[in-house]
This record gives structure tokens, C-alpha cells and sequence, in this order.
């Protein structure tokens, strides 16, 4: 039987120089072997982050008990499952009871206590660095979890950039080497011609590397208000999945967050890190500016012959600058050879028809998002698309 021994065992993609500053390898093993309590603790900040709300424990009983409504529309029902130890229904029929409002409050001080004393959160109420990582961490792994199995993670190959044609040619396996290129086949047959009872590193032959350019992308995504809670985290998945996907395939990925301003700007860069927790980070915030944040992605794509493409996320087409200055911004953005594609969710019709006159000028797709599951597809679609 032909097996690879220990030292030449294929690792999960899935864990691969993931480094962070705060977290240790104990806490992103458990996070990968799914310890159900460090997970919670994780999409609890995760959910934070994308209400919009801090963990100040006197404030969320406060407004528990003033209007528990607006409290569960302001924090959602994670967020107060979690905290409170109960099911908002529950909290709800009980609030009023005054020894109930005791133990809701201790649960939530003692929940809150938990965190500090795990050090996600500081003596503030604010998410620490090593929060941020874990709740980053938890995103990445939810949505490798989910775009995996749907196969959608496949070779991106830009066929125009070819130098040497199509063919790939077989060589001797280098520790350099990545293992998805190994030649399973051409090893094998080797191992048996020379018959060896077990594959051997010296079998072992690999793929030359298909010659491509070099893709820059920048993923901007919509933090305008009307994109809080569930809707958000969904853009940050496929976001996630994108900058796996590109830098894996030694493209490069920049990142825009944006609404009545362009609140984080970071270039096309190949440091998968540090642009998941920028976008495990971003909370929605104001009103929507599609002109400015496209004229700003001019500057942030640097000046080379790669390919330039801009993506955009949004659920609303500008309440900020009119639709002149969204195309004129467009038309600048071509000038300078960058490409533009939206994904709209759920845009009405005069919307969709500014996003059509853009993406037209722009040259790039236009996708119009119903079912918010769907969203990691499309981006790395759009991604695929690129040539």
C-alpha cells in the first residue's frame, strides 16, 4: 500500500500559518476542534461588533428593564441569550418580576466578569486585541466551514496572463512546493516502477507553476446603518473568503470600509492577518458615498501593470453625492484601469438601474443579492471572473 509517512502528511489548508499576536496555538486548536465555550466566547464579541454595542453590563440591564423591545433591537437576541443566561422570550415575560431583574442582573455582571477575566475584554468594557483576534478567528472558521464544502474554493487561473501556454510540466518535488502540486499519479507510477512498497519522498514529482499576472482587488463594503447586525456579518464572511481565496493564489487584497466617509482604507497587500481583523472589526455606521469611495480606490491601487479590479458591497445606492458624481467617479476609475463590480442586495428598482449605468461604465458584473447565503458565492464568483 502506497501511503505519505508522517513527516510528508498533507496539513488542513485551514490552519496553515495562521499566526496571530494575542492568541496561542492552544486557543486556535480548540477553535478548530470546535470547543463549543471558546466559540461562544468568540461569536458573543462577533456579535458585538456587529450591533454596534459595547459590553458595559449597567447600561444593557438599564434598558432591559426601561424597554426591553428597544433593548433587544439595539443589542439582538444572541447578544442577550448569551449574557443573560435565558431566552429573550423568557427575559421578556419576567422582566418586571423584581427578583427575576436580580439574577438577570448578576447573570449579565458575572457573563461580562468572564470576559475580562479571559482577557477579551479591558477594564473598560472594550474588546481587547486578543478579543478581536478570537472573534477574527471565529469568522474565518465559520465560513471555511461553509464555503468548503460547497466547492467553490477552486483554482483561479487568468488564461490571458499565460507565458508558457497551458501545459504544465512535471518535475522533481522540491520542500518549496506547495503540496496541492504534487503530481499524485506520475509519483506513484514512479514509486511502483521502482518498487517501493511505500511512497518516498525521492517519488515524489510536482506541477510546474502556470505563469500568471498578478491580480490586485479591493473589497468596499457598505457600513452604512441599514447593514448592521446579521447583514454585515455575512459581507465579512464572504470578504473573508475572498482574501483566503486571492492571496492563496498569490493575488493581492486591499480593503475599503465605507459610508458617509471612507472609515478604513488598507492596500492591495498579501497579509491575510491583518485584513481579517480589519474586517472582523467593521461596524455599521452612517450613510452611504459611492463616489468618494470609489475616487479614494484610485489612490489606494498601486501603479503597476497588474490588474486593478474593484468590488463593491452595498444594499443601497448613494444617499450621499448624486448620481452624476457616482459615475463620474466611475469613468475615473476606468481612465485609470480599474474595473468595477457591484453586488447589490436587495436594491430597489431605481437603484438597481444607477448600479447597471455603473457597472456598465465601470466593466465589470452586476449581481443583485436575494439570498444573503449566497453572498460568499457571488464575490468569489466575481473574483473568478477576472481575467
Amino acid at each position: 500500500m502506497i501511503f505519505f509517512s508522517k513527516k510528508e502528511e498533507i496539513k488542513s489548508p485551514r490552519e496553515e500559518n495562521l499566526s496571530f499576536n494575542s492568541l496561542g496555538k492552544k486557543i486556535i486548536k480548540d477553535v478548530f476542534a470546535n470547543k463549543k465555550k471558546i466559540k461562544e466566547d468568540g461569536k458573543l464579541i462577533r456579535d458585538s461588533i456587529n450591533q454596534g454595542v459595547n459590553f458595559n453590563p449597567n447600561l444593557l440591564f438599564e434598558q432591559l428593564v426601561k424597554n426591553y423591545s428597544m433593548a433587544e433591537k439595539i443589542y439582538g437576541k444572541s447578544i442577550l441569550r448569551k449574557l443573560a443566561n435565558y431566552d429573550p422570550s423568557y427575559i421578556e415575560k419576567n422582566i418586571a418580576i423584581p427578583e427575576f431583574k436580580k439574577v438577570l442582573k448578576e447573570n449579565i455582571n458575572n457573563n461580562v466578569e468572564k470576559l475580562k477575566e479571559k482577557s477579551y475584554l479591558n477594564e473598560d468594557n472594550s474588546i481587547s486585541e486578543k478579543g478581536l483576534e478570537l472573534a477574527a478567528l471565529i469568522l474565518y472558521k465559520d465560513e471555511l466551514d461553509n464555503i468548503m464544502p460547497k466547492g467553490i474554493l477552486g483554482e483561479k487561473i487568468h488564461k490571458k496572463h499565460f507565458i508558457y501556454g497551458d501545459k504544465q510540466d512535471i518535475k522533481p518535488y522540491k520542500k518549496q512546493d506547495r503540496y496541492r502540486d504534487i503530481a499524485i499519479k506520475k509519483s506513484v507510477k514512479l514509486a511502483i516502477r521502482r518498487k517501493h512498497k511505500s511512497l518516498q519522498k525521492d517519488d515524489l514529482k510536482s506541477f510546474e507553476r502556470q505563469s500568471k499576472g498578478s491580480i490586485n482587488i479591493i473589497y468596499a463594503l457598505d457600513a452604512s446603518g441599514s447593514m448592521k447586525g446579521d447583514k454585515i456579518d455575512t459581507c465579512k464572511k464572504a470578504g473573508a473568503a475572498l482574501a483566503f481565496k486571492a492571496i492563496d493564489e498569490k493575488d493581492k487584497v486591499g480593503l475599503m470600509v465605507f459610508s458617509s466617509e471612507v472609515k478604513t482604507s488598507i492596500p492591495p497587500t498579501d497579509n491575510f492577518i491583518t485584513l481579517l481583523k480589519e474586517i472582523t472589526k467593521i461596524r455599521a455606521l452612517k450613510e452611504t458615498n459611492i463616489a468618494l469611495t470609489i475616487k479614494k480606490s484610485i489612490e489606494l491601487f498601486p501603479n503597476t501593470d497588474a490588474t486593478k479590479h474593484l468590488i463593491l458591497i452595498t444594499d443601497a445606492m448613494p444617499t450621499i453625492g448624486s448620481e452624476t458624481d457616482t459615475l463620474e467617479a466611475t469613468s475615473l476609475a476606468i481612465s485609470n484601469n480599474i474595473t468595477i463590480s457591484l453586488v447589490g442586495i436587495k436594491l430597489n428598482d431605481k437603484a438597481k438601474k444607477l448600479a447597471e449605468k455603473l457597472t456598465n461604465i465601470g466593466q465589470g458584473n452586476l449581481y443583485i443579492v436575494k439570498d444573503l447565503k449566497e453572498l460568499d458565492k457571488i464575490v468569489l464568483e466575481d473574483y473568478y471572473s477576472i481575467t
